[in-house]
């Protein structure tokens, strides 16, 4: 169309042109022919240029939508700090495998796997030789070496090694305790020296990333938590607050583990955590496409989301389980036989069904049944309400005037069952099958922040909750729950029910230290037996861990230790 305007003003003008010159000039016949002909030129270009006003049909293909490169993934709870050493919790653990590798690291189940680490070499049960792979590099460029990883353990196993918002000692270091020293031998390769044999140190190692010695040393804590850097798979780029953490891939990242496959960059070029605490809301961002991965599905919603198109729901072993724990050294719970009946008061199958549609097991004690040294020779405590009454009654509870509640000493048997929103449906569960038998239990929902001081001080009666048990072996829980409190050590560090038992503080113990398997069996199911029959807990349930995600995710699986970590997962195209 442009040009055939052009052509038409361009005969307009050569008329006007023609007219101009005809006005001027001689008024003879030859001229006025000679005129006549050019317009007949004229008149012939024009209908040379026609056929470009003919209409050409064009085709326009859409442009395709841009391919999806961001996995968002929405989770229970933030992380509190990114800093690899500084938590005890699972959120910032997910996190941190994300951004930060590991000596060694877990699949999705129990198996321990070379990562940072090229090989490793025991001369005697004490000693560790560490090679270390060469080349791998921190997100700065820098390569990372011994130095990094000697930093990284004198950080955690050293008094006071972490400066900020104050000094302090890293929460990390009950985890692995035994560890005395660690010594560069090489530009890449370290020794770590133990204080006795410590059958767990693979397992336990996994939970330790290492750090960069220059960077933090540069910037200091404050400015390494506020823009870590690790040897991870993806980035840290952003963070306004705990709430949204933005990732970006690491082009230049070594692989990761070599035996756990696909090995290499990341398969997607963003990552996003997302933190939606409510279960409900978590999973209507999933059902709207505003998510792609959902921590923590709501049990009671599994089956449904299961069965509804686009959505994909896994589920693995947990190892976090649930227990109410009593404090043994307060009324009514001093007494064993008080302990004893709340066991037997509460039905673990029918809160299974009814809450977690039949995905849980019952507990049969006070480790998980996943635990590689669980005593497979106990039982749940059966549901068995008239045998709870009838300890009860040896006790000294009575319903004497009549009113449904037990009492004593003209006191009745009531207490606050103190616990988290999270578990509301199981802790109202339960405390409707304690009314059952007349006891008067309420149930008080607290912030964790704001409980565990008074749980670490032995002022509250009652509190469900679970602990991690993610090792698969006693060591890093059976002495946090389990043994009695000893301050400024792990062992009691989340003992919540004040119990202390001689023998099993000594058998947990001695646990730690046997390199002998079947030794340690026996060592562990003796003490089990021992917390067993003194009930410091209503020993409840173990559900499994339940995930759900958009079906276009690929190479998902949810572990057992609930960490999520994205290097493999990927978007299908």
């Amino acid at each position: 169309m442009f040009s055939v305007k052009r052509t038409i003003l361009a005969v307009t003008s050569l008329l006007l042109l023609t007219a101009s010159l005809v006005s001027c000039a001689t008024p003879t016949p030859e001229v006025v022919e000679r005129v006549v002909e050019k317009t007949v030129e004229v008149e012939k270009v024009v209908e040379v240029d026609k056929p470009v006003e003919v209409e050409v049909e064009v085709v326009v293909t859409a442009t395709p939508p841009p391919e999806r490169s961001t996995i968002i993934v929405a989770m229970a709870a933030a992380p509190n700090t990114l800093d690899p050493a500084d938590h005890r919790s699972r959120e910032s653990e997910t996190v941190i495998r994300n951004i930060f590798d590991g000596l060694v690291t877990r699949d999705t189940r129990s198996g321990v796997h070379l990562e940072l680490a090229e090989s490793l070499d025991w001369p005697d049960e004490t000693t560790l030789h560490v090679k270390l792979r060469e080349g791998v590099l921190f997100h700065d460029g820098v390569e990372m070496t011994a130095d990094d990883v000697v930093f990284t353990f004198e950080r955690i196993i050293k008094e006071n090694m972490i400066e900020y918002p104050e000094p302090h000692t890293s929460p990390r270091k009950g985890l692995i305790a035994p560890l005395e020293s660690i010594e560069k031998t090489g530009d890449y390769s370290v020794v770590m020296r133990f204080a006795n044999a410590w059958p767990p140190a693979l397992q336990m190692l996994v939970h330790q990333q290492i750090v960069p010695k220059h960077y933090i040393e540069e910037v200091g804590t404050k400015g390494f938590v506020e823009h870590p850097i690790g040897t991870g798979p993806f980035k840290f780029v952003s963070a306004e607050t705990m709430d949204e953490i933005v990732m970006e891939r690491f082009a230049d990242y070594y692989g990761g583990a070599p035996d756990l496959e696909p090995v290499g960059p990341a398969c997607v070029q963003n990552v996003v955590f997302r933190v939606i605490p409510e279960s409900s809301s978590r999973v209507a961002a999933l059902l709207a496409r505003e998510v792609d991965i959902i921590a923590a599905a709501p049990a009671e919603m599994i089956d449904t989301l299961d069965q509804t198109p686009g959505i994909q729901v896994k589920t693995a072993p947990s190892t976090q389980p649930k227990w109410m724990e009593m404090n043994v050294n307060a009324a009514p719970f001093d007494d064993v036989l008080v302990r004893q009946a709340m066991n037997y008061a509460v039905d673990k199958e029918l809160i299974i069904d009814a809450i977690y549609n039949g995905r849980a097991v019952a507990l049969a004690g006070p480790l998980s049944p996943y635990n590689n040294f669980a005593h497979e020779g106990l039982d749940p405590y059966p549901y068995d309400p008239e045998e709870a009454l009838a300890l009860l009654e040896e006790a000294g509870w009575t319903d004497t005037d009549g009113d449904g509640i037990l009492e004593k000493g003209g006191q009745p048997l009531a207490f606050t069952l103190d616990t988290l929103e999270e578990w509301r449906p199981l802790a109202e569960a339960v405390a409707d099958q304690f009314r059952a038998i007349g006891v008067d239990c309420s149930v008080r929902f607290w912030d964790k922040s704001v409980v565990t001081p008074m749980l670490k001080g032995g002022e509250r009666q009652t509190f469900l909750d679970d602990w991690g048990d993610s090792a698969f072996d006693p060591v890093g829980h059976f002495e946090a729950k389990w043994h009695g409190l000893v301050e400024g050590e792990p062992y009691g560090r989340g003992n919540y029910s004040t119990y202390d038992n001689e023998r099993v503080n000594e058998l947990t113990k001695l646990g730690e230290t046997t390199g002998n398997p079947e030794r340690r069996r026996e060592l562990y199911y003796e003490a089990q037996e021992i917390v067993y029959e003194e009930a410091p807990a209503v020993f409840l349930i173990l559900p499994e861990e339940a995930e759900a995600a958009l079906d276009d995710i690929e190479n998902w699986e949810p572990a057992s230790d609930s960490r999520i970590n994205l290097h493999d997962v990927c978007v299908m195209d």
